[in-house]
């Protein structure tokens, strides 16, 4: 089946007075806040918001072609710590392949199609309700510019909880909220929403949703389907989707990060419990590699500390997850590679000057030493149509935690009634 019914709504500017006033609680810094750097972009593509717990988010967004939204110069800072530090140089995904269980199509949407150009949605509706949306183009593929991302600040929960030592007095609690941004690109009959969400206590989501319509020409046998609709006459296919991202982390403008991983593994049985122990493993070649059972990575500065004289770094924390066996670079869940401008894609690469390396597993085959890691996540999601599926279909998400581990000494929301709360006995407490 080819791509069709693919449409472009050209809705206008969304920005207005109720866009403003649900940012009036995300305007400028406080007081006590120091100043950011210059920023690295125009007014046009900077992005700049305080949340309403004091933390502010800073960042550099851009439209791609093919890659559709892309973030830069991602700093963040908050009351507690009101130097800003920054976090990533860049994050953007790097491929969505789609293969349909009955091996009769694959795509991949983003070499083959693009989130950018034509495919790029200007938001309209619901799309940006309670945001502020703002204009944009990729310049290149469509030089018209129009209102195409989504700006807001969105509620998270419980931030945090604890019982207050005072039983007099109520728990010490807060709500946390997230600077949302998201984009939506429709291809094909499915309509994908790139969001990233940056949290107040410095953690960053990066998430993939798919909505729009089940592709009404792919109907299959019940074996590689679901019957949707009356009885059993309809099977729509099962299929993939295989999203990649890149993120190039430049924590504190240091650069030169480390990529760790750790292993807790049992190691007998203690008088009360079973023994477990955590090992590091360092990775200083490039590589791929697959998730376990008590198994994550981390990419950490090689000068940057936070207060507690700790090395800053930030965790991959991966969710639901499947791999898709049948292409091989599709089944690592995380590689490691040396920053080489042309490495843009997971798969499907195209840019000249990097020869015949098209996918992650190309570029790890040198197994360079990497001084500049570049980190592509795979999160897969195999979806087994339902009846709920028609019509729209909801949204379902599939995507990563990017989490503070030592970034900063003391949880960035920690009230002042918890500051000498750091360490345990040997520490003074």
């Amino acid at each position: 089946m080819t791509r069709i019914g693919i449409v472009t709504n050209r809705y206008r500017n969304l920005a207005g007075a109720a866009t403003a006033a649900i940012l009036l609680s995300m305007s400028a810094a406080p007081a006590a806040q120091a100043a950011a750097p210059a920023p690295p972009c125009n007014a046009d593509s900077l992005v700049k918001e305080t949340l309403p717990n004091g933390t502010t988010w800073q960042m550099c967004w851009r439209i791609h072609k093919l890659a559709g939204l892309v973030l830069d110069k991602v700093f963040v800072s908050s009351t507690r710590y009101p130097e800003p530090v920054q976090v990533l140089e860049s994050i953007a995904m790097a491929q969505l392949n789609v293969p349909y269980d009955s091996g009769a199509v694959e795509y991949n949407d983003l070499t083959d199609y693009g989130f950018g150009g034509g495919n790029l949605q200007s938001l309209g509706g619901d799309d940006c309700k309670g945001g502020s949306a703002r204009v944009g183009s990729d310049n290149a593929a469509e030089p018209e510019r129009r209102s195409v991302l989504c700006v807001s600040a969105e509620p998270s929960g419980l931030a945090y909880r604890l019982q207050n030592p005072e039983e007099s007095k109520p728990p010490i609690a807060k709500q946390g909220h997230d600077l949302v941004l998201r984009a939506i690109s429709k291809v094909g009959w499915y309509e994908y929403i790139t969001e990233y969400r940056f949290a107040d206590n410095g953690r960053i989501t990066a998430r993939l949703g798919a909505t729009g319509d089940l592709s009404p020409g792919d109907f299959v046998t019940p074996d590689k389907g679901w019957p949707i609709g009356k009885g059993a006459q309809s099977y729509s296919t099962n299929h993939y989707h295989s999203a990649f991202w890149r993120v190039d982390f430049n924590i504190a403008g240091a650069g030169k990060e480390k990529v760790e991983q750790y292993d807790t593994k049992r190691a007998g049985s203690g008088s009360g419990a079973a023994i477990f122990k955590t090992a590091k493993t360092a990775i200083a070649k490039e590589g791929s590699f697959t998730k376990v059972n008590r198994r994550w990575w981390r990419l950490v500065s090689s000068t940057s500390k936070n207060k507690d004289d700790h090395l800053r770094s930030y965790e991959l924390d991966s969710g639901a997850n499947d791999p898709y066996e049948a292409h091989p670079e599709t089944t690592p869940d995380v590689t490691f590679t040396q920053q080489h401008p042309c490495e843009v894609f997971a798969t499907g690469n195209a840019d000249p000057q990097c020869g015949n390396r098209k996918t992650i597993l190309d570029y790890t085959r040198d197994k360079e030493t990497m001084t500049d890691p570049i980190m592509w996540v795979r999160v897969g999601f195999h979806h087994i149509p339902r009846d709920e599926d028609q019509s729209p279909m909801p949204v379902h998400w599939q995507g990563f935690d990017l989490t503070p581990r030592d970034f900063t000494e003391m949880n960035p929301l920690t009230p002042p009634e918890r500051d000498g709360n750091n360490g345990g006995p040997g520490n003074g407490r």
